[in-house]
């Protein structure tokens, strides 16, 4: 397995309950892995612990391995070869990035790319006159062309494991799937594997193997694509699907009531409970374990066993929705 996570759970100090609790998910090689939930849910936590970036001071049990490696367990030269060779993130906000005062080129050179592949990096991920781009600083180009950059950076050593934390969120649609086919074909061409974090649950639908929704620092679902956006089992996936508005269906949009917990709330129970619209008193305190389902997957909810319930778009209306068209196959 790429990526393994087992039972991780981070505590940071000051707050009542962890940021990560038992987190559990494993990406394969070339395979594309979602992750999807509401802000504050622990998804950017989790792929940052790839990288052994945990917050500085936090308390954590469970384990990180990447390719097999103890990732929690590297410190100094060897942390940081892991992330300069076998791990690369991309950030939302590629300015966080890139240094204002250095050129282009400079940056995908550090991180592994020769002068001409820069250049080849730069054409690949769809930048026109990429040997004048090499040559320019960061204010010189715009915050799409910006985020082209940065994936291009990700792609430079080659890496096994992609990490995108709403990587296409700035982009447009035509860019957006241009970037995707960029990706799948480091996917395709170096067994890469690809953790992708976004909030468009179309996106996720149309272009993931398997996804996994989280809420409060917990994975309260995980399913293939198409499973999880056909027969959601987990009453907080549904709720997600029933307030995601999809072109076409004239079905008024639910939000879910109430808000996520913060770091200040404890909840003997579970934590989705407040904002359930199927909560049972039970559900107030008894902390829910995954629950493996029939048709493959699990959820963590004491009201799934035995679930068969669709939900309101539908999985084609939802791939149709998530471009590119050209998606690859589930599994």
């Amino acid at each position: 397995m790429l990526l393994s996570l087992e039972d991780l759970t981070v505590q940071v100090p000051g707050t009542a309950r962890p940021l990560l609790d038992s987190v559990t998910l494993t990406v394969a090689e070339g395979e594309v892995v979602g992750l999807v939930g509401e802000s504050g849910s622990g998804k950017s936590t989790t792929a940052k612990a790839a990288l052994g970036l945990l917050p500085t001071g936090a308390d954590f049990a469970g384990s990180v391995r990447v390719d097999g490696t103890d990732v929690l367990g590297l410190r100094g030269e060897a942390l940081r070869a892991h992330r300069a060779d076998t791990v690369a993130m991309i950030h939302q906000d590629p300015r966080a990035t890139l240094n204002p005062v250095r050129r282009i080129g400079d940056f995908l050179v550090e991180r592994g790319a020769t002068k001409e592949r820069a250049v080849q990096l730069l054409a690949a991920v769809g930048l026109s006159d990429p040997e004048q781009r090499v040559r320019q600083r960061p204010h010189e180009l715009s915050g799409g062309m910006l985020q082209r950059v940065v994936i291009a950076g990700a792609l430079a050593a080659r890496p096994r494991l992609l990490l995108a934390d709403e990587a296409t969120s700035a982009l447009d649609v035509t860019t957006q799937a241009e970037i995707l086919a960029q990706l799948r074909t480091a996917r395709q061409e170096q067994g890469a594997g690809l953790l992708f974090i976004t909030h468009d649950l179309h996106l996720a639908a149309a272009y993931c193997d398997r996804v996994y929704v989280m809420y409060a620092g917990r994975v309260v679902e995980e399913r293939t694509a198409r499973a999880l956006f056909t027969t959601p089992a987990h009453p907080y996936t549904q709720g997600l699907l029933t307030c995601t508005p999809t072109l076409g269906d004239t079905h008024p949009l639910t939000p879910i009531p109430g808000r996520p917990p913060s770091l200040a709330d404890t909840f003997p129970g579970c934590p989705f409970a407040p904002r359930c619209g199927e909560a049972e008193e039970e559900c107030e305190t008894w902390s829910p374990e995954p629950v493996f389902l029939e048709e493959g997957g699990s959820a963590a909810c004491r009201h799934v066993v035995g679930r068969r319930s669709a939900g309101r778009n539908g999985w084609a209306q939802h791939t149709a929705a998530g471009k590119p068209k050209d998606k690859v196959s589930h599994k």
